[in-house]
């Protein structure tokens, strides 16, 4: 079986999980407040802004036998500078205030701790344990929005009426990232090592649950 495949079946139950979270089934048919989808996209921004340091880390501490990996992460980095703008306008098309987020001014707008937990697990991984972890987590953002991401959009659009520029993060990362998987996977089926395909796996797993909470958080605050 080739890796990424073995990948899939070892975290199907925690994909699983992530997949059945109210705050997600409930953005897919498009039944989400406009305060919920806001405090949606200010998480999305405290991650999101963090991608291209992480991609940057985990190129500058992969050992020297994966230089073909830190090519493919120069790739990346050049698809997702920057997106972190796009989270921002969209705030602003909702009628939020972009610029209290980016500086995160009040209480509302910060990290939530959800939020914060996950990045700092992702730094750890790059810098303290293994950077090839970090892989894990791309699995996890990628995966979740080609599976959500467009019908989310488009649904919520037409639910909250709101135009198509005020859900540029949502609609673009949709179709984007089903080239990005397909991207993935060719990369994964070159990781041959156990030891590094294990350590994948294991941060794919903690990742699904990190995120979830990301959701839980949302879903406590905005719809009860």
């Amino acid at each position: 079986m080739a890796f990424y495949d073995k990948l899939l079946q070892a975290t199907e139950a925690e994909r699983k999980d992530l997949l059945r979270l109210p705050l997600i089934t409930q953005g897919a048919i498009g039944k989400l407040s406009l305060a919920t989808y806001m405090a949606f996209l200010t998480q999305a921004y405290h991650h999101v802004k963090h991608t291209t340091p992480l991609l940057m880390a985990c190129g500058g501490r992969l050992p020297a036998h994966y230089e073909w990996l830190r090519t493919a992460i120069g790739e990346y980095i050049e698809e997702e500078m920057g997106h972190q703008e796009w989270v921002l306008n969209d705030i602003a098309e909702c009628g939020g205030d972009k610029e209290a987020v980016r500086m995160s001014k009040t209480a509302q707008p910060a990290a939530s701790q959800a939020t914060e937990v996950m990045i700092a697990y992702a730094y750890d991984m790059i810098h303290r344990v293994n950077p090839i972890g970090f892989f894990g987590m791309v699995l996890v953002l990628e995966g979740t929005s080609t599976a959500v991401a467009t019908q989310a959009g488009e649904k919520l659009m037409t639910n909250l009426n709101l135009p198509k520029k005020a859900f540029s993060y949502l609609l673009s990362h949709g179709s984007l990232d089903i080239c990005h998987v397909s991207f993935y996977e060719s990369l994964m089926n070159q990781v041959t090592d156990k030891n590094d395909q294990a350590m994948i796996i294991h941060s794919a797993k903690v990742f699904y649950k990190l995120y979830g909470d990301i959701f839980r958080d949302i879903e406590t605050r905005t719809m009860h």
